[in-house]
């Protein structure tokens, strides 16, 4: 099929580059084709509409299906409606930071191609909420109606931990009413004591200013934006349990597990194995989706869990909805396997509920977790 085959030609082109030049090639292309409502037509007609319809609902919205993008591939907002067209249900674009901000140096972004997996350094390389916010106005408004928008927040790598929720504050107003949902990024490797934000010690009153934050939003835009708190998936029991009492006891809509990982799990055969930074693809998958299954217990289904992690394929997406996940995102092996993942993974989903005669996704999970 025609679709299947524009990337396994244009995948080998990619892989020869540096991987941030092939990153800032691809999001050029579909930033062009964003603007081009030709072109986002012919995209959907390839992609976006031959993906099946299996409708989720999460953090009291309605997701025509279960698979979403993960933040770190638009992180400027420039393809929300490219990414639309590719087939997503849900585009979380970010991390957008205040102030634009360079990242870290280059090289930062490294792939490893024999254990499906990419390890980055990135430090929340940003131009800021202006620029972000001028990008993300060009997006479609009917394409809005139909993929969901998340923006991702983070803070400036020159801001302190005690003054971090001063920079999630701004970013959560400026950004408020352009978003279907927001998360705040706690949960990077790459920017200097930011999981530290995790921590009891901090995380209390900082999910205080999110909170207060929001519910002053809320009375200012009168509609509710829900708020999701991005994780690591490198916590112990014990920091799951205080996280999950945390996010309950401030009303968060959200968990979103995980984050990239800064384990290198046995077994990795990459040369770029020993880069520093966040880990994510295949190697992170069972890691992620046990995470979910502990947050699940502690969360009991009272705040929605979105599973992010090494999916490859429906069986993989399924262990990770029926550990505990409400709607799911991937980002890497979207940069193995190229955007006809998406619809064979919905497929693949979308035949298991056949197989266990249930109508919808979420009678189909409801058996499955017993």
């Amino acid at each position: 099929m025609f679709d299947r085959l524009l990337y396994q030609i244009a995948k080998p082109a990619l892989f020869a580059m540096d991987g941030e030049r092939a990153h800032d090639i691809t999001l050029s292309n579909l930033a062009t084709i964003a603007n081009s409502s030709f072109a986002c037509s012919a995209l959907a007609k390839l992609y976006e509409n031959k993906v099946e319809a299996l409708p989720i609902r999460c953090m009291g919205l309605d997701f025509k299906h279960p698979i979403g993008l993960a933040a770190g591939l638009d992180k400027e907002a420039k393809a929300f409606n490219s990414f639309s067209a590719l087939g997503f249900s849900g585009v979380e674009m970010g991390t957008v930071t205040p102030k634009p901000q360079p990242g870290n140096d280059k090289p930062r972004l490294f792939r490893l191609v024999e254990d499906q997996a990419l390890i980055n350094r990135m430090g929340f390389n940003s131009g800021g909420l202006d620029a972000f916010l001028e990008n993300f106005a060009r997006a479609d408004a009917k394409t809005m109606e139909h993929t969901i928008a998340g923006i991702n927040i983070g803070k400036n790598a020159a801001t302190s931990i005690d003054d971090a929720h001063y920079d999630y504050v701004a970013a959560l107003q400026r950004v408020y009413s352009k978003a279907g949902y927001i998360t705040v990024n706690i949960s990077s490797p790459n920017t200097k004591s930011l999981r530290e934000l995790q921590n009891a010690s901090y995380l209390d009153g900082f999910l205080h200013h999110i909170k207060q934050a929001q519910d002053k939003c809320v009375k200012v835009h009168k509609r509710k934006v829900p708020i999701a708190l991005k994780v690591a998936p490198d916590l112990e029991e014990s920091e799951i349990e205080t996280i999950s009492e945390l996010v309950l006891s401030h009303r968060f809509d959200a968990v979103i597990a995980t984050n990239t990982t800064i384990a290198r799990p046995g077994g990795l055969k990459s040369k770029n194995a020993h880069e520093i930074g966040g880990l994510s693809g295949a190697p992170v998958r069972d890691a992620s989706t046990e995470v979910i299954a502990r947050f699940y217990r502690h969360l009991k289904g009272e705040v929605s869990i979105i599973g992010v992690g090494g999916i490859a394929s429906a069986d993989d997406a399924w262990d990770k909805l029926v550990a505990g996940a409400d709607y799911l995102q991937i980002y890497t092996m979207f940069i193995y396997l190229g955007p006809i993942v998406v619809r064979d993974i919905v497929a693949g989903l979308a035949e298991k509920v056949r197989n266990l005669n249930c109508e919808t996704l979420a009678e189909a999970l409801e058996q499955a977790r017993g």
